[in-house]
């Protein structure tokens, strides 16, 4: 079992996930057979379903969990795999939607790692339970439960990060992800932090690395080709494109991630994709459609309680804004109002000057305007500048 166990864990590092997969299959079936004792059970369970999880195959981390979640029931003494089998649990309930036996699975494995002794898994279990305590928009006890898998061993990223991006803090959420992810050496480490990291990029206004973030992940995707992976890349791609003014081909992306988060059976994601793609409906003058997509999605994130989603939601499906202007394109024009260089505006902005051309010649480009003077005259007619 072991020799089966370290080859299919050998293969899956040199990138043969196929090849390893079937032999970690049988390892399973000799622990499932009880051809070993149950300590060694125990630990193949705990590392096939790892080893699972760090490939993306859900179908079988999901099998092998709830194969788990029995087996602990009958090894009543088996502490450390009764909690990894709660975290793993965790992590199934809450890309299914079951947010509230995934907040009960995360707590009760805290309680089973903290010990005496204090076991391994401790951090995971604290990260889990943050997890789903931001979704939630407990933030500041989802901060908390994020120090606590800190200071038990676990990088809190990238959850800390979005929590901070919650929290309107880019200057705190920007470096530490990027940290994180300059840190991850791994494409697999990497494919964890990409799809936050292309999230901050964007709400920083960083579009060129946000694109080349978008890109990293769907290279990674391609290589590793699992569902889950492939719904992250072509999210993230959707998004970037709807930024960079293509909502068509964000549209064509977002749909492709739709398919795959449905199959998937993740109701959060589709909620998620599903705002993105009725903003790409509205940019393409389907405003009946984007109606239809706002309110699904709002279905959607009220029956999981996602309130940080739901205030999204309010603000994307709000009055369209003048001429379609993102909220830093208005800002820009506010300040080009009042008659500041591109020089000006970067340093009260905080952003770069090349960074603002870009915004000033999106504005133009929308509002069809060709000299500054037109578009201060534009900012006064709509209540842009005073």
């Amino acid at each position: 079992m072991f020799a089966r166990l370290g080859r299919g864990y050998s293969l899956i590092l040199q990138g043969r996930v196929a090849e390893g997969m079937a032999l970690l299959d049988e390892v399973m079936v000799s622990v499932t057979a009880d051809e070993v004792a149950p300590m060694l059970a125990g630990i193949a369970y705990c590392q096939v379903i790892d080893l699972c999880h760090a490939v993306f195959d859900l179908r079988r981390a999901r099998e092998w969990t709830e194969a788990l979640t029995c087996w602990c029931d009958s090894q009543p003494d088996m502490v450390p795999f009764r909690g990894n089998c709660l975290v793993h649990r965790c992590e199934i309930f809450q890309l299914h939607g079951a947010w509230t036996d995934a907040l009960e699975s995360a707590r009760r494995a805290c309680e089973w790692l903290a010990g005496p002794p204090t076991w391994d898994a401790l951090g995971s279990a604290h990260y889990q339970l943050a997890e789903i305590q931001r979704l939630r928009g407990e933030l500041v006890e989802a901060e908390k439960s994020y120090r606590r898998a800190s200071l038990a061993g676990r990088d809190p990223e990238p959850g800390m990060s979005l929590i901070r991006l919650a929290q309107g803090r880019i200057d705190l959420a920007l470096p530490a992800i990027r940290r994180a992810l300059d840190e991850a050496q791994d494409p697999i480490a990497r494919s964890r932090l990409l799809p936050a990291y292309v999230e901050v990029l964007l709400e920083a206004e960083d579009v060129v690395a946000a694109r080349a973030a978008a890109d990293e992940l769907a290279g990674i995707a391609a290589q590793l080709d699992a569902a889950y992976l492939n719904a992250l890349a072509a999210h993230a791609s959707g998004a970037v494109l709807l930024v960079e003014g293509d909502p068509r081909a964000a549209l064509t992306a977002l749909r492709r991630a739709h398919r795959w988060w449905r199959d998937l059976d993740a109701p959060h994601q589709v909620a998620r994709v599903r705002l993105l793609i009725a903003v790409a409906c509205r940019e393409l003058g389907d405003g009946a459609s984007a109606e239809l997509e706002f309110e699904a999605a709002r279905t959607a994130l009220e029956e999981l309680g996602a309130r940080p989603d739901l205030e999204r939601l309010a603000r994307l499906a709000g009055s369209p804004r003048p001429g379609g202007l993102s909220r830093r394109e208005r800002e820009v024009l506010t300040l080009v109002a009042t008659g500041k260089t591109n020089r000006a505006i970067a340093t009260e902005l905080f952003i770069s000057e090349k960074t603002v051309a870009r915004h000033v010649s999106n504005i133009f480009t929308k509002l069809g305007l060709s000299s500054r003077a037109e578009a201060t005259a534009y900012a006064y007619k709509h209540g842009l500048a005073r």
